[in-house]
């Protein structure tokens, strides 16, 4: 069996380009024929990285235009108490590091 599935023309320049195109196949409520819908994807702005703030001992601080990103990975076999003291020694050091950095900016 043939059936005929409708594409825009953006849809058909990426295929031609041979990039992927994520979407959905539906049945037009009034004609009756298959749709294909691209999925309206934001990409990133191109180049863009998030700004590394600090590299810690345990992780590090980065940030973003809307957003501060902390990550901290601690060996679970030194204990839960000693995990505590070093990831709030590691969120303290970042927050020190956030505020020279904005201290900097203003100057």
């Amino acid at each position: 069996m043939r059936k005929f599935i409708e594409v825009s023309d953006e849809t058909m320049v990426r295929l031609m380009e041979g990039k992927c195109v994520e979407g959905s196949l539906r049945v037009d409520e009034f004609t009756n024929n298959l749709i294909f819908r691209p999925y309206n994807r934001l990409s990133r702005l191109p180049g863009y990285r998030d700004r590394l703030i600090a590299q810690l001992e345990h992780g590090w601080i980065k940030e973003s235009p809307q957003r501060y990103k902390f990550y901290n990975s601690v060996r679970k076999d030194i204990g839960v108490t000693k995990v505590s003291v070093v990831m709030q020694r590691e969120l303290g050091t970042a927050m020190e590091e956030v505020k020279m950095d904005r201290m900097l900016d203003i100057l």
